[in-house]
């Protein structure tokens, strides 16, 4: 009875959580997909916005967590809900259903002019703490919070809604949501067929040079083919872009894989949170998606269009 339990109890592998944090991976964005691809603008937009959101609040609440756990001063109520109020707000100021769709140089002035009225909140936020000895952490922890999660994430709107003539935002988020997460598996195939050079143990024991290698080549390969099935539909897409960015986005998906294994480790956690059990919190499922939707973005409005 007691081997029962125990082997019931006994850790999962590292094959059976990657499959179920891509099986939850798979179904969070097909539900998001399904929603663009409606053809019901209202469905697309409002699913959109809600799930942006709940990824944004699940996401801060497991990064203030982790700086809670550390000991360090943080304002999280603040931080939640600045980084919601960011999302909604970039949602009317962009989606085109309230008013018309702002351009991206008038998105960036809103953007500026929202962090630093964040700012500002903080220090007033500060003002009236009992723990005078740690303003300039309480505000640097929670302006982090926001960088890392919400804005980064805020970068999906952006690409959905981009909003110039002739390009189609849907397929450019669901080709870097593909080509992310090839990345993330031709990592994990490469890993752990033919990894033997750790990258950076200290950070994450299980990165090696042979899976980084794998997942530049499958998530390159994923982007030509994909490329190659959208065709015009991706505007601007070559060949040439879709080897190039296949490569960036690929390596970018490793790196912010990295960041979050940085913050968790020194958090002294396995995972970034208990809200799937057995796999991991939001922040594990987003972690590569993160710095891609940026890079994305920028390159599709400088370079693709």
């Amino acid at each position: 009875m007691s081997e029962a339990i125990s082997s019931a109890r006994a850790p999962l592998s590292k094959g059976a959580i990657f499959f179920r944090r891509l099986f939850s991976f798979v179904i969070l964005w097909t539900v998001v997909i399904g929603a663009l691809f409606s053809g019901h603008k209202a469905l697309s937009d409002w699913v959109f916005l809600a799930i942006i959101g709940l990824l944004a609040v699940c996401g801060l609440v497991e990064f203030y967590g982790m700086v809670r756990k550390l000991g360090y001063a943080c304002f999280d109520r603040l931080g939640i809900f600045g980084g919601l109020l960011l999302i909604v707000a970039t949602f009317v100021y962009i989606s085109g259903d309230f008013r018309p769709a702002a351009s991206p140089s008038r998105m960036n002035d809103f953007e500026t002019s929202f962090f630093i009225l964040f700012v500002l909140g903080l220090c007033i936020r500060q003002f009236v703490s009992r723990r005078v000895n740690t303003g300039i952490l309480a505000i640097a922890t929670t302006l982090l919070g926001l960088m890392y999660v919400p804005w980064l994430l805020n970068f999906i709107q952006k690409i959905n809604f981009f909003g110039q003539a002739g390009v189609d935002g849907h397929y450019y988020v669901l080709y870097f949501v593909l080509v992310t997460k090839f990345s993330d598996c031709g990592a994990y195939a490469f890993g752990s067929l033919f990894g033997r050079h750790k990258m950076i143990p200290r950070i994450s024991p299980g990165k090696t040079w042979e899976g980084f290698g794998g997942a530049i080549l499958v998530s390159t390969a994923a982007s030509v083919l994909f490329a190659r099935w959208a065709g015009p539909r991706l505007t601007g897409m070559t060949l040439a872009h879709s080897i190039l960015l296949g490569m960036i986005l690929s390596v970018a998906a490793v790196i912010g894989d990295l960041i979050e294994s940085l913050f968790k480790r020194e958090a002294g956690l396995k995972d970034s949170g208990s809200l799937f059990p057995g796999i991991g919190g939001i922040l594990d499922l987003l972690d590569s998606l993160l710095f891609n939707a940026p890079l994305m973005y920028l390159y599709l409005r400088h370079i693709l269009t």
